[in-house]
């Protein structure tokens, strides 16, 4: 390096990118307790080794997964795992290969989770699901300087057969609740029916009044011709008019 400076000089400056990190090796010892970068960085050739980490998020894709779930029901879920090294040096030295280690962890663990839940549990709390696999993760790769951000189970594949026998399930109770508020529908109908007979019994003329206000109602909503029979007790109280004393008046033709 001394006897082709300055030419070997660039040889020993490497770049290291602002989402980088570099663990150099001198000698195969860690060169620091902290990985270098980001910007120029001096490495001496044939002595210094190093290895650049990606800081970034890294998206992992976990494959449907066939689970038997404590109900003995066979269902495939499939996940995804968002996670990003925070230690550069413990994801080198600690483990070969941080991420596939983190992808085979994520697979296991999503089954051995699912299994101990059953399907109903899966299908409506998926959040607490993904929040337990998270923190699972997160202590399990700690170790390697892993950070789990965020887990999500994406789809719940369950049998045909199964779905149907649901879905049956689900209409037959939709059926009987529906039965059972009509039949609360016509006790509650009934009993307002017997108060107002109650009332009107109370009141004859209650009852003519209603039968009018009931004809003004639909000679409003339907512009025709009705026809029906009024009753002469009706016109009593009218101005002293009613059938008994109609009878009484002579004939004069």
């Amino acid at each position: 390096m001394i006897i082709t400076f300055p030419i070997s000089i660039w040889m020993c400056l490497k770049i290291i990118k602002e989402y980088e990190r570099a663990v150099v090796f001198r000698l195969g010892r860690i060169q620091a307790d902290k990985a270098k970068g980001p910007g120029l960085i001096l490495v001496l050739p044939c002595i210094d080794v190093f290895v650049k980490v990606d800081l970034r998020t890294v998206t992992c894709n976990i494959p449907p997964q066939e689970i038997l779930t404590r109900d003995s029901v066979t269902t495939q879920v499939d996940g995804v795992v968002y996670y990003r090294i925070y230690s550069a040096v413990s994801a080198v030295a600690n483990v070969n290969d941080v991420h596939q280690a983190t992808f085979l962890l994520a697979q296991t663990t999503l089954r051995n989770v699912l299994g101990t839940q059953t399907l109903s549990q899966i299908l409506a709390g998926r959040e607490e699901i993904a929040h337990s696999i998270q923190t699972l993760l997160d202590d399990a790769t700690k170790l390697w300087g892993i950070q789990v951000a965020q887990v999500e189970i994406k789809d719940v594949r369950i049998p045909g057969q199964l779905q149907r026998s649901m879905a049956a399930e689900a209409e037959a109770t939709r059926e009987a609740r529906a039965r059972i508020l009509a039949a609360e529908g016509e006790m509650n109908a009934s009993e307002a029916l017997k108060s107002a007979s109650k009332v009107l019994a109370e009141s004859p003329i209650a009852l003519q009044l209603r039968y009018l206000q009931t004809l003004t109602t639909v000679a409003t909503e339907k512009n025709s011709t009705i026809v029906f029979p009024l009753p002469m007790n009706v016109l009593d109280g009218m101005g002293g008019i009613s059938y008994s004393n109609h009878k009484n008046v002579p004939n004069r033709t």
